[in-house]
């Protein structure tokens, strides 16, 4: 895998994958991340059961979540990688 200079939380991503028994993972990056993407699927697909989708068109921030395409997709999950943690209903 590249160096990676930033924490993306892979770790707490492979445990959410596995706690939700996702399937069909999307994955989605800002412009800077998408050097990593290959790298973080192939980790995600041989640590988990889970397949995953590369979304490569841009992304404009956090409220660019792809919802559309992933219900397209049947996806189980989407992991939006940005700058700032996202949190909700805690």
């Amino acid at each position: 895998m590249h160096n990676i200079d930033y924490n993306l939380e892979i770790d707490r991503i492979l445990k959410e994958i596995k706690k939700s028994k996702a399937k069909f993972v999307g994955l989605q990056f800002p412009e800077g991340l998408k050097m990593y993407a290959i790298d973080i699927a192939k980790e995600i697909e041989e640590k988990t059961d889970a397949k995953t989708v590369i979304f490569i068109n841009p992304t404009y921030g956090a409220c660019d979540t792809k919802e559309k395409d992933a219900e397209m997709l049947n996806l189980d999950l989407v992991i939006h990688f940005g700058h700032t943690e996202m949190r909700f209903g805690e």
